[in-house]
């Protein structure tokens, strides 16, 4: 099936570029569908389960480790009970202690 692109305007060009880029998409779904079921069959064929062979469900995507808090590594003069990490946004006290003339290491733990 040959298109004259040339002969195409702008709402049929964008038309056209819409219908294949959802084909793509289609045909990039088959491709992982054919590799499931090609592993799949081969994991029937052997006699073994997926789980037996990629593990079970005792994996846990995502978890963070040590999710704790972060020890503060600055402390506002002004009142001690404001610290910071040293991560993240810098807290309103942090950036008015560094403009009034104080230094990072003035404002050290």
């Amino acid at each position: 099936m040959a298109i004259d692109i040339k002969s195409l305007n702008h709402t049929q060009l964008n038309d056209l570029i819409q219908k294949a880029q959802a084909r793509q998409q289609e045909l990039e779904k088959e491709k992982v569908t054919r590799a499931r079921e090609k592993v799949f069959a081969v994991l029937k064929a052997e006699g073994v389960s997926f789980e037996e062979v990629f593990g079970g469900g005792g994996a846990v995507r995502g978890k963070r480790r040590g999710t704790g808090s972060v020890a503060p590594k600055y402390r506002n003069p002004a009142d001690p009970e404001q610290t910071w990490s040293g991560r993240g946004k810098r807290p309103r006290w942090f950036n008015d202690a560094l403009k009034a003339g104080k230094k990072e290491k003035d404002l050290a733990i």
